[in-house]
């Protein structure tokens, strides 16, 4: 598979040649970019960058060397080892840090990795500071320090619980209601660090009784880890098996968050949001910001609520920046990735599941029933493998004429909007793709329409 450089990382399968894959020459390569980068951004002597990975079994042979080049430019290390995205981008700026870079390829297959890179206030890389690193990377202008100047390391694995206090202190966030209602949780963690914070939470939260799948943090994937329901029978059927309220499934570097109801059904990884946005809304009224992938379903309920409903393109680094541009009281994907600016501006389960939990003790209802107080909008995704050489541009061109009669959103691909539904059409940040959404208030049509436009990107390649 190739590598993907992108503003905001580098990511590839384990092996190979060097700039075709993952190699340890493209890893040395990156993070000598990230830390030159931060080095001229700073315009100071001594910088220090937290780094935390997920659990692949690629995740230690990675960090060593990230953290070895990081050093070897001068910079003072806080490893904080086996940990979440949004837990490194909490000790970024807990730390003081001036960057951070989190080693995980989040819900790619165990034989990918990625590194993921921070600014000082733990969020990624805007588009510019992406385009410069890129740059810098290209040119391999590194200056690397004298042994008497290498920098520091220190290992400090206390963040984790550190993340977890700080979700318990959310004013939202009802552990004395989630304690009374005496849950029973189902989890899956896909064998990543899920499986050391997840149980920790729900723990603090007074959840005693919790039913465990895939929470050891070996990397050995039990099922694919994007969490998409033909993904998720074992969770499913654990949830019923065991008499479960409800089921969490994380993806492996958790900023993900995909709910099961009791009865074994999907809670639908685009409601994650719309359900925890009702949850803030309700005492928080405001606006909220998702991406152009995600549900119209956000819109209702904020509309609901008196506030006005934006969108940005995919990308969380996008959807932050317009969040703050709106003032936004909260946000995320469609994806599951909800992001409480209460807490930090990132996707981050752990304050999802918190505050979903909350939000089901205080509704007094079956999750399944919770799921029915939503519009109901169906989602069909799909994908294509892009062909050596495709040319985007040429199927804008034809997306364009084909579809001249609707109104067209190009901020990212192409949106296609119906009176019921819409259709995007965008190449991924993450895989050699390209991905095809549609909604619709039935999956028939939404099938259907995403259909028609795979059927004119496949006369295009």
């Amino acid at each position: 598979m190739p590598l993907i450089k992108s503003i905001s990382g580098i990511r590839g399968t384990i092996g190979g040649k060097p700039g075709e894959s993952l190699t340890p020459v493209d890893i040395v390569k990156f993070s000598s970019a990230y830390g030159t980068w931060l080095a001229r951004r700073n315009n100071k002597k001594k910088l220090m960058v937290v780094v935390g990975r997920d659990a692949r079994r690629s995740g230690s042979m990675v960090s060593n060397l990230v953290v070895n080049t990081l050093r070897s430019l001068g910079i003072d290390v806080t490893d904080i080892g086996l940990a979440t995205t949004p837990t490194v981008e909490v000790a970024v700026t807990g730390t003081g840090s001036d960057g951070g870079i989190i080693i995980t390829a989040s819900h790619n297959p165990a034989e990918w990795n990625a590194l993921k890179l921070l600014n000082e206030k733990g969020e990624f890389l805007s588009s510019a500071d992406g385009i410069d690193l890129l740059k810098i990377a290209e040119s391999e202008d590194f200056s690397f320090a004298p042994l008497d100047d290498v920098g520091s390391y220190v290992h400090d694995d206390s963040w984790g619980q550190i993340h977890i206090d700080q979700v318990l202190g959310l004013e939202l966030v009802d552990r004395e209601a989630i304690k009374a209602a005496d849950f029973k949780v189902a989890i899956d963690c896909v064998n990543s660090v899920g499986g050391i914070i997840v149980p920790a939470l729900l723990k603090s939260l007074g959840v005693s009784k919790i039913s465990e799948i895939n929470t050891t943090p070996d990397g050995n994937f039990a099922h694919n880890p994007e969490p998409l329901p033909q993904n998720l029978t074992q969770i499913s059927s654990l949830t019923v098996r065991s008499k479960a309220d409800v089921g969490f499934v994380v993806d492996p570097d958790v900023d993900r968050l995909a709910i099961i109801c009791e009865d074994g059904s999907m809670f639908g990884e685009e409601y994650t949001l719309v359900a925890v946005s009702d949850y803030v809304l309700e005492s928080n009224p405001g606006n909220t910001v998702s991406n152009l992938s995600s549900t119209r379903a956000l819109k209702d309920v904020t509309e609901k609520h008196g506030g006005h409903y934006f969108t940005a393109a995919v990308g969380e680094v996008n959807v932050v920046e317009e969040m703050k541009a709106r003032e936004a009281v909260i946000g995320g994907e469609g994806n599951g990735g909800v992001i409480y600016p209460g807490l930090h501006y990132g996707r981050d389960a752990i304050a999802g599941i918190a505050l979903f939990l909350s939000l089901l003790a205080k509704r007094k209802m079956k999750c399944s029933g919770l799921r029915k107080t939503y519009p109901d909008y169906f989602i069909a995704k799909k994908k294509l493998e892009l062909p050596s050489g495709f040319d985007f541009r040429l199927l804008l061109d034809d997306l364009r004429l084909q579809f001249k009669d609707h109104e067209i959103d190009e901020r990212d691909g192409v949106r296609i909007e119906y009176s019921d539904g819409w259709v995007q059409i965008r190449k991924s940040n993450t895989e050699p793709v390209i991905r095809i959404y549609a909604e619709a208030r039935t999956m028939e049509d939404a099938e259907k329409k995403a259909d028609t436009v795979i059927s004119i990107v496949k006369k295009v390649k």
